[in-house]
């Protein structure tokens, strides 16, 4: 692992995506991790450099698919199966996102579905990606679920940085993330793997 600071992880990620040629039209990355290790601002730092670089981007955030609150809360507030396995709509993102930016798609993709807030449609209109653009994706429990992805970075949070670093109204989600990691592997499914314990100095495996 070697130390690395947030924009230059950033830049070094952005740089990666533009001098490697994509699988298809368009790259499809995602930023994995739990909550604690704030993937969506690693995400949108990789997202604000892709431009300068001639990257269009498609920013999204895997919690504006989120399936509505009636199924996803079905067996209640704080089921951590149903968090593992139920609150992602993954075939609405892969409808709606991922297959229309992989090969032989069209390029048009909605970039939210549902406020998780509000839990109404956020009536978002589709947007067209250009041939070379880059999907942005953040959020938890991405990997091991059979998401077309073409390039993964997993942001790596020790047991007990996880459980420091999360909010006591978010506590009863970490039998969800021991599981993740025992079941899903994400550390060694992971294209990228960055350890976040200390949030001032990661350092990662690029």
């Amino acid at each position: 692992m070697t130390p690395i600071t947030w924009p230059r992880l950033a830049q070094a990620l952005a740089d990666r995506l533009s001098t490697t040629a994509p699988p298809g039209p368009w790259w499809r990355i995602a930023v994995d991790g739990a909550p604690a290790a704030r993937t969506g601002d690693l995400a949108d730092a990789v997202a604000a450099a892709l431009p300068a670089l001639g990257h269009p981007v498609l920013r999204v955030r895997a919690t504006d698919f989120w399936r509505p609150a009636s199924l996803r809360l079905e067996y209640g507030h704080q089921d951590v199966d149903a968090y593992y396995q139920l609150w992602l709509d993954t075939r609405a993102l892969r409808r709606e996102v991922l297959d229309p930016l992989g090969p032989g798609g069209t390029g048009r993709a909605l970039p939210s579905l549902r406020d998780p807030v509000t839990d109404r449609s956020t009536r978002a209109d589709y947007v067209d990606l250009p041939p070379g653009g880059v999907l942005v994706l953040d959020g938890p429990l991405l990997l091991g679920q059979g998401l077309p992805l073409d390039l993964t970075v997993h942001l790596r949070l020790s047991p007990a940085a996880l459980e420091r670093r999360t909010g006591p109204a978010e506590r009863w989600t970490l039998p969800a993330f021991e599981r993740y990691a025992r079941e899903a592997l994400p550390e060694e499914i992971a294209d990228l793997v960055v350890r976040a314990d200390d949030p001032r100095h990661p350092a990662w495996s690029g």
